[in-house]
């Protein structure tokens, strides 16, 4: 060792007594500080050490007095430790020997004499010196100590006995050491527990206080080891069962080869499922592969059963297999079709035409190299139904797949085979129901797909959707190439707004309006009664209805682009003549024919009222179209101007870009005020609330553009708005209207709601050909390009008049108010209207 440095100067001597022993240390002493090791009197134990500090305070103890104070640090990863990173609790050790070892270390031997307080630790020429305290003076044990130190040795002699890495010599001297002192510290040393628990039990004050927390960490350690005990024996009572089925099992395979019985092998039925299914020649070689892997391993291992399932899916899929259903000759006719698709849809005309022109190249060349069909249409028009008349048609199985909420890839792609409880994904399962090569596949709601962090399912449709691709369908489970290009894939949505870019590109969109109240009345009468009659039991024969039940039920109960609401009403109304005459056979008479003033006894007061739709002409006023995901809607928007500071407040549940669309509204008023007969300053001392009605739906989108800019300058002019206009369209800040999408399920609305004149988008007007006969026929179409022409066609200036003396502020339209002028569509004269 190197040459030590100054000895340390003590001022006083602190005893130590251990037993008979009196050991008189100086009240300074250097240092030790341990990591990961607490000592206890009365223990020898070697130590080495390394660090500069530890050999400075090794050679300072070995050159004086040979006593050093071993003290645990807080942190064991702190390599120069602070006064801070040790405890204040330590053990006075007697240095015995230090010996040199070959690598640079040095190891030291120690004896533990005391457990002594720290009062101050401080650096010293590169080593740690502590200034004691006296100890604290032992106490000898009563009659409670000695009860509680038995039941600790019984704990620890069976702790001793579960852990195995305890010898026996220390056990056999506790149990015969009359020093409950040293037996408790002799104890501790051995436990195997983490440091911070090893201190409390050096830094017990009482003998009473070391025994009793001895007691409860042993009583805790038991508790731990026979819980890995329990743990471990089943464990290998699981391994040995394995084991001794595994032996069984091969026994039994080699009895039943040596008596030619090869009923005990079940993959002999595989083996000959493989060989006779008709299967491509790499799905062929693959399954091979498996079956061999399958043979050379145990029936009991948990692949086994994963292998097993591989193959049964590889088997039960159709590859090759090209099933129809039982139909007649000749199916893959458009004719047949198109008999098919009249049969089960009324209207519909555009749609059909689009199907038939599918089914026709289908025919023609044996599968679609197109884009697949996209209907996009409000619930209930029959997107789903028609998928199912289409596979009719075609004689082929038909197969409905709901994307709605999936938000996981794999639901599309499959999960891999190295997860618990894998398996293919819904296209697959779809294959393998369908039992065929070329099903008509409808993936519904694919506007609702999800997205979050398990992937993109819509993105993993690009696969399937696309025909470039999907000849060569990799599913993660299967990891073979599937051909779906035989399937005819038909999707379905509500809006294309929730359908990705990437995905909308691999699709033919065709577009479903609502029906028309003709339309609704000719489907009520063919398909829907008829139908809820038979799921009533009634004969449809039997059932007489005034002339007036159907279209009251559809103007007064229902009000929805589609029929489902309608076949809901129809149902109650069967379910109702089903009760008659239930009735009618305990003694009553029920009537032969419902009348139209039955429906309210029978359905209840009816939801909508048609003469809502009549108004006058209104000052702040204007009616918008909107569309929705259930198809058009008809908004009111109304608009009040107020004295004030020029605030300009939204309300209606609006969206950012209707907001937007609002600021832009009054930008135009604004640039536009020596025109419009305003002031200048207008929007300075006037407040303007913008409202749009049912303030719980949200709303947004740029086509009420125009219809928010005149309300509001119907409201800042006082002229009132012509109660028989719709208008849609965006606006700029310089005036000009903008198209618009949706047009045709706008301009169903408008007629159901008896608007007799719709502003449109003069870009919208080549739509205007590809209307329904009967909404060119009930409504005037007046195509526009700037915001003078709307305010033209909107405003009631001749009305204006006797707006001013009506006290209640609202516009009465005037009996000498012209009709609405302007570009108009030529189309024939209208009837006169029944909505």
């Amino acid at each position: 060792m190197r040459s030590p440095p100054s000895p340390l100067c003590a001022t006083h001597s602190v005893i130590i007594k251990r037993g008979s022993d009196t050991f008189e240390i100086p009240d300074r002493l250097p240092v030790l500080p341990l990591r990961d090791v607490v000592a206890f009197p009365y223990v020898v134990m070697p130590l080495l050490i390394g660090r500069q500090a530890s050999l400075n305070a090794a050679q300072v103890a070995w050159e004086s007095h040979r006593f050093v104070l071993l003290i645990a640090q807080r942190d064991a990863s702190t390599l120069e430790p602070k006064s801070r990173d040790v405890y204040r609790v330590g053990v006075v050790a007697h240095l015995q020997s230090v010996t040199q070892l070959p690598n640079g270390s040095t190891r030291i031997l120690l004896e533990g004499l005391g457990a002594v307080s720290v009062s101050r630790v401080a650096s010293h020429k590169g080593a740690l010196v502590a200034t004691l305290v006296e100890p604290r003076e032992i106490v000898a044990p009563d009659a409670a100590d000695e009860a509680t130190a038995r039941q600790m040795l019984q704990r620890f002699e069976e702790y001793a006995s579960l852990t195995r890495r305890i010898p026996v010599e220390v056990v056999q001297f506790a149990t015969g050491s009359d020093d409950l002192y040293r037996t408790s510290f002799l104890l501790a040393a051995h436990l195997n527990v983490r440091t911070p628990v090893r201190q409390r039990l050096l830094e017990s004050p009482t003998l009473k206080d070391l025994l009793t927390g001895l007691n409860k960490v042993l009583a805790g350690e038991l508790e731990m080891l026979a819980l890995e005990k329990s743990i471990d024996d089943e464990v290998r009572g699981s391994i040995h069962r394995n084991q001794r089925e595994f032996y069984l099992q091969e026994q039994l395979r080699v009895i039943n080869r040596e008596l030619g019985n090869d009923d005990g092998d079940d993959l002999s039925e595989v083996a000959t499922a493989v060989e006779t299914a008709d299967l491509p020649e790499d799905v062929r070689t693959r399954a091979d592969k498996e079956l061999r892997k399958l043979r050379r391993m145990s029936p009991m291992s948990p692949e086994a059963t994963v292998i097993r399932n591989y193959l049964d899916w590889i088997l039960t899929l159709p590859w090759v297999t090209e099933k129809t259903l039982e139909v007649a000759p000749g199916t893959m006719d458009v004719a047949h079709t198109r008999d098919v698709l009249n049969a089960d849809h009324h209207g519909l005309r555009d749609v059909k035409e689009r199907i038939l022109d599918h089914v026709a190249v289908l025919a023609n060349v044996g599968k679609m190299d197109g884009p697949m069909l996209c209907l996009v249409g409000p619930p209930g028009v029959g997107k789903t139904s028609l998928g199912r008349s289409i596979a009719r048609a075609l004689g082929r199985k038909f197969v409905r797949m709901s994307l709605g909420g999936v938000h996981d890839e794999a639901e599309i792609r499959g999960h891999r085979r190295t997860y618990i409880g894998s398996m293919p994904g819904r296209i697959l399962q779809g294959m393998r129901r369908a039992g065929s090569v070329n099903p008509v596949m409808l993936l519904d709601e694919i506007d609702k797909l999800g997205r979050d962090h398990r992937g993109d399912p819509g993105s993993a449709l690009l696969e399937v959707l696309d025909p470039e691709q999907n000849k060569t369908f990799n599913d993660h489970y299967l990891e073979l190439d599937y051909d779906l290009s035989q399937v005819f894939f038909i999707t379905t949505a509500n809006t294309l707004g929730g359908i990705p870019d990437a995905l909308r590109d691999r699709l033919e969109i065709v577009r479903l309006p609502g029906y028309l109240e003709t339309e609704k009345l000719a489907i009520a009468r063919e398909f829907l009664l008829p139908r809820q009659c038979e799921r009533a039991g009634i004969a449809m024969d039997s059932v007489k209805l005034d002339p007036d039940v159907l279209p009251k039920i559809i103007r007064y109960y229902t009000r929805e682009a589609g029929v489902r609401d309608l076949e809901r009403q129809l149902a109650r109304l069967t379910r109702k003549i089903a009760r008659r005459r239930a009735e009618a056979a305990e003694g009553a008479e029920p009537s032969d024919t419902i009348l139209s003033t039955d429906l309210t006894a029978m359905l209840g007061v009816a939801p909508f009222d048609p003469d809502e739709d009549v108004r006058q002409d209104q000052v702040g006023v204007s009616t918008g179209l909107a569309y929705t995901s259930v198809g058009g809607e008809v908004l009111d928007i109304e608009v009040s101007v107020v004295p004030g500071r020029g605030r300009l407040q939204l309300t209606g549940a609006l969206g950012d870009v209707m907001k937007e669309s609002a600021g832009a509204a009054l930008t135009y008023a604004r640039s536009r005020a020596d025109q419009l007969g305003l002031q200048r300053d207008f929007h300075k001392t006037r407040d303007i609330h913008i409202h749009i009605p049912d303030g719980a739906t949200p709303k947004d989108g740029p086509s009420a553009g125009i219809a928010i800019a005149t309300a509001l300058i119907s409201a800042l002019t006082n002229v009132p708005v012509r109660a028989s206009v719709a208008m849609t369209g965006e606006i700029t800040l310089r005036g000009r209207v903008l198209p618009i999408g949706g047009l045709k399920e706008k301009a169903v609305a408008a007629l159901r709601t008896a608007r007799t004149d719709v502003i449109v988008p003069e870009r919208n007007a080549r739509e205007l050909d590809e209307l329904p006969i009967e909404v060119k026929n009930g409504i005037r179409f007046h195509p526009v390009s700037s915001m003078d022409q709307v305010l033209e066609l909107a405003l009631n200036r001749t009305g204006a008049r006797s707006t001013s003396k009506r006290r209640d502020g609202r516009a009465a339209r005037s009996a000498d108010a012209t009709p609405p002028t302007g570009k108009v569509l030529p189309v024939p004269t209208p009837p006169p209207s029944t909505h």
